[in-house]
């Protein structure tokens, strides 16, 4: 079933993340398609906006649509520009720091429960 765009979501500002909170600003969650088994976000980094070493109970596929992320996972630091996708296991600790103002699709899947997720801004 085609799924109606989403270009009239509204982007939700998040400060903390799992529980942990979000260092140098906020990001900037849109819920652009929510499945029964997956949802995909678009999530805008300023620089300097990073996320602290967290995991969850989820697995995550990242594209990098701009921008450039320093990201970290089981200790490994990465560099991810335009282009770049990686994949974040469940349970695994993983964290994110924008290096310039980014822009990411995420998709999770099982869908978390993203109505948690945003009550965290």
């Amino acid at each position: 079933m085609l799924s109606p765009p989403r270009s009239d979501a509204k982007a939700i500002k998040v400060c903390t993340l799992e529980g942990k909170q979000v260092y140098g600003g906020e990001l900037l969650v849109k819920p652009v398609v929510m499945g029964d088994e997956m949802t995909l976000l678009e999530i805008h980094y300023a620089a300097g906006v990073g996320t602290p070493l967290h995991a969850h109970a989820h697995e995550s596929i990242v594209y990098v649509v701009s921008g450039k992320l320093k990201g970290t996972m089981e200790g490994k630091v990465f560099i991810m520009g335009p282009g770049d996708v990686c994949r974040h296991p469940k349970g695994v600790l993983h964290g994110v720091e924008a290096l310039e103002d980014s822009v990411i699709m995420e998709c999770k899947s099982p869908a978390p429960d993203i109505s948690a997720f945003m009550a965290s801004r």
